[in-house]
């Protein structure tokens, strides 16, 4: 697979407070065990590992920081109280259904929030497990296998979350065709915005204020489910007001959490910054006003031609 090796940077690097922003990684694959897994990361990169439950270990004290391998199955976690599906299913039949789900659940590695700089790193560890024997190339007939990058925004001002959200929805279809490759994972993929929330977001009259465009992506949006996931800032920045309207799994996170690509770690040479540097170019764009303007005055005047496909 023939991919970048250089990841881009921001073009906006540091937060509000002057802190380089962050990024957490999510990376889903199959054919290692949690506890394999979190010693390969161990061998890699140092640190102690520690066990929360036969399918969850932590790496802690690591060269980057503290890493999850876990099984992505709330309900073979039943000591976390969050929003847990099934509080009732208690050891050791948790532990069996975990068992025998072993084939079909992905394991799912975490990281901290890192700096772009540590990303090669990432990359380096994805390649060790890879060797190691972790497989996955996109999906599975269950699912697919997401990469999902946590990061931070450059503020929390609503004229920035709009022009990133602008961007995107301006970007998606392209993004779409670039990373839903193959049927298996165009079927699992994230639904695209739909057409009408598009058309609200792009039109340029439209200027909500921060409650504003929580409360109008909530009305069209009430779901994790979407190439780029707003459910946890909104959380994270307006929770009373959005808790009560969210049953998916989310917690509240000051980032934005972009979950369209999928993850490849059985493919050799595969490396995370293709789709780091898509997401980098949604940034460029909002941070470009004049070219925001004119593609979204585009954007527009196709939609008065005729329905969008």
């Amino acid at each position: 697979m023939n991919l970048p090796s250089a990841f881009s940077p921001l073009p906006c690097p540091d937060d509000a407070t002057g802190q380089p922003r962050r990024v957490g990684v999510e990376v889903e694959f199959t054919g290692l065990s949690e506890r394999r897994a979190a010693g390969v990361l161990a061998g890699h990169l140092g640190g102690r590992v520690e066990e929360e439950d036969p399918f969850a270990f932590h790496l802690v004290g690591s060269a980057l920081g503290r890493i999850s391998i876990e099984r992505d199955l709330r309900h073979i976690h039943p000591h976390r109280p969050y929003r847990h599906p099934a509080p009732w299913l208690r050891p050791p039949v948790s532990t069996l259904v975990g068992a025998c789900l072993g084939a079909i659940v992905p394991r799912e590695m975490v990281t901290e929030p890192l700096p772009r700089e540590a990303l090669p790193q990432v990359d380096a560890v994805l390649d060790a497990l890879r060797t190691a024997g972790a497989r996955g190339d996109g999906a599975t007939l269950a699912g697919s296998l997401g990469l999902h990058l946590n990061i931070a925004p450059p503020d929390h001002r609503v004229e920035t979350l709009l022009a990133l959200l602008r961007a995107y929805l301006l970007r998606e279809e392209a993004l779409r065709a670039d990373i839903l490759r193959g049927a298996l994972v165009r079927f699992h993929a994230p639904e695209p915005f739909p057409a009408a929330y598009r058309r609200q977001v792009l039109d340029p009259s439209y200027a909500p204020d921060l409650g504003g465009l929580c409360e109008d992506y909530l009305a069209a949006n009430p779901t994790r489910k979407r190439g780029l996931d707003l459910l946890p800032l909104f959380l994270e920045l307006l929770g009373d007001r959005v808790a009560p309207r969210i049953t998916d799994k989310v917690k509240p996170r000051p980032v934005l959490h972009y979950r369209l690509p999928v993850a490849h770690v059985g493919v050799a040479g595969w490396s995370l910054a293709a789709d780091w540097n898509r997401w980098v170019a949604v940034e460029r764009l909002a941070g470009d006003a004049p070219a925001l303007a004119r593609e979204g005055a585009r954007a527009a005047l196709r939609v008065a031609d005729g329905p969008e496909p």
